[in-house]
């Protein structure tokens, strides 16, 4: 049995549903055991991260950064550094920002930075922009709320939530586009493990 842990913090609400969105995907996958924890909870069972096979990180992006609670979570984390406890695990991320960009790239640049001081192997999305609506691509009005993907991230799912609260937003797409990309870590993270035992 695999295990996939997701740790995310969610200032309004918006990521805590990202990060259910990708804890569903991720538990649907066969032989795969998923948990999901908030950077409080995680900060407190931080050895328990150990037995993971993968961690996925999720935030809010915050004034074109990680957010604060997140960063804390990390500077705690940078013990397991020491021991390389999470080396060669599978890691991933994903955020959400009130805008279409929102600085939110930067923030999946932290987070994968993150995961590479500890010597994990970041999965992308895997997943075209657009990806269930390709002709909305032709358009001026480009991909929308029901599109997967729809801004275009290969790093990692992107929501916006153009300050609606929760549950109005994030989108159906992009609610979509994060349980996609927690089966997909699930999927390589079995792969993974199967192959290191075999």
């Amino acid at each position: 049995m695999s295990k996939v842990t997701i740790v995310y913090h969610s200032g309004y609400g918006h990521t805590k549903l990202e990060a259910e969105a990708v804890y569903r995907g991720a538990s649907g996958v066969k032989g795969v055991k998923a948990d999901i924890l908030t950077t409080e909870e995680a900060t407190v069972r931080i050895d328990e991260l150990d037995t993971a096979d993968a961690i996925i990180f999720g935030c809010p992006t915050y004034m074109g950064n990680i957010s604060a609670d997140m960063k804390k979570f990390i500077e705690v984390a940078s013990k397991k550094w020491f021991t390389q406890s999470w080396k060669d695990k599978i890691a991933g991320a994903f955020t959400t920002s009130s805008n279409f960009s929102g600085d939110k790239l930067n923030t999946l640049m932290g987070l994968v930075v993150n995961a590479m001081q500890h010597g994990m192997i970041f999965v992308g999305t895997g997943m075209f922009g657009s990806a269930n609506d390709q002709e909305a691509m032709k358009t001026i009005e480009g991909p929308g709320p029901n599109t997967h993907n729809r801004v275009g991230s290969y790093m990692g799912p992107m929501g916006v939530t153009f300050q609606v609260d929760p549950p109005g937003s994030p989108s159906k797409g992009d609610i979509e586009t994060a349980e996609a990309y927690g089966k997909r870590v699930a999927e390589i993270t079995k792969q993974f493990v199967a192959g290191r035992s075999g």
